[in-house]
């Protein structure tokens, strides 16, 4: 069995391994395992031992898989397709995009129409960073595309720009927030899984599924951009439909999860760094198993935010912030030659 495979079936053992845990602990003292010893016995289930699992434990689990998967892989792409090892999905505008599409719905959400906020409900914020973060991502590219071709240096330069921009105004907006806005600013901004619902997993969940879908396609076309555009049209793939295909899905994933779960951090950039140092570049399985890693590896941050401080939680971007800066440091005094192991 060769090494990228080995490591394809571990992940997906690990993974399993961390949707178990996901599902037996939280700030109940109701477990997975004394619920499994309860239905082997033929005994049914309590109310509030069903309201945990099927309405709280196992949407939160589905939630997490997905903005796992979609950060880590369009992490995977964006660096691919930039070719630069510290690209991210923020690079195409997403983040910034939908920080600023929170803010507005949080601040002055109050003044929209009724007719919009009863229809809306409490999915506004949600919604509004979604919209935000498309909107900017179809902005940049627009900037950066002349002739119907892409330029990736354009598209960095004008990303840079636009976050910027977004930061400015979502400043603002912070400025004349009063107290309980920013508390929810400042709670949306460090990411959380608290909210999953079923009605969230079902909003966001064809979008990444679909986004990561055509990513997962894309990792030929990566291969051959890393020798050069010019070689890879060379070479028989098409160079500007490939970029839209990527752009259009980071935009499609993060956007979407971004929506759902707020900034979470490290997650898109710290995974395709890992694996390859662990198999190489090669995106064809590069692709899938961020995917993998990803949705792991933000199962677990989110157990650690239950229950380092239980019964309250952390929000999950602090977690992913503790553990993925070290390790970003040390990829980059490794690569450096500045540490041995």
């Amino acid at each position: 069995m060769s090494r990228t495979r080995a490591l394809h079936w571990g992940l997906a053992g690990a993974l399993a391994l961390g949707c178990i845990a996901s599902l037996q602990v939280g700030a109940t003292d109701v477990t997975l395992s004394a619920m499994l010893v309860k239905l082997v016995q033929g005994e049914a289930l309590s109310q509030m031992e069903r309201v945990v699992l099927f309405d709280i434990r196992l949407p939160r689990l589905a939630m997490g898989l997905l903005v796992g998967a979609a950060l880590a892989v369009s992490g995977a792409a964006m660096q691919g397709l930039f070719r630069n090892p510290l690209a991210d999905p923020g690079i195409v505008g997403v983040g910034a995009g939908a920080g600023l599409g929170a803010i507005l719905a949080i601040v002055l959400g109050a003044l929209l129409p009724s007719a919009i906020i009863n229809i809306v409900g409490n999915q506004l914020v949600p919604f509004a960073a979604f919209l935000g973060g498309w909107g900017s991502t179809l902005l940049l590219y627009r900037v950066s595309t002349r002739h119907g071709r892409t330029s990736v240096a354009t598209m960095l330069l004008a990303g840079i720009a636009l976050g910027a921009l977004a930061g400015a105004l979502s400043g603002i907006l912070v400025y004349i927030a009063d107290d309980q806005q920013l508390r929810d600013l400042t709670f949306w901004g460090l990411g959380s899984l608290a909210g999953a619902s079923w009605a969230k997993v079902l909003a966001s969940g064809p979008l990444i599924l679909l986004s990561i879908g055509a990513a997962l396609f894309l990792g030929r076309g990566l291969n051959g951009l890393a020798l050069g555009e010019a070689t890879a049209a060379h070479i028989g793939i098409n160079v500007q439909r490939m970029k839209s295909v990527a752009i259009l899905a980071v935009a499609g994933a993060t956007g979407a999860a971004v929506a759902v779960s707020g900034g979470i951090g490290f997650i898109g950039i710290v995974v395709p760094h890992l694996l390859r140092l662990a198999t190489g570049p090669d995106h064809r399985s590069l692709l899938l198993n961020s995917a993998l890693l990803g949705a792991l590896l933000l199962i677990l941050a989110d157990v650690i935010a239950r229950v380092v401080i239980t019964p309250a939680e952390l929000p999950i971007g602090i977690v992913t912030a503790v553990l993925g800066a070290p390790v970003f440091l040390w990829i980059l005094l490794k690569r450096q030659g500045l540490v041995e192991l």
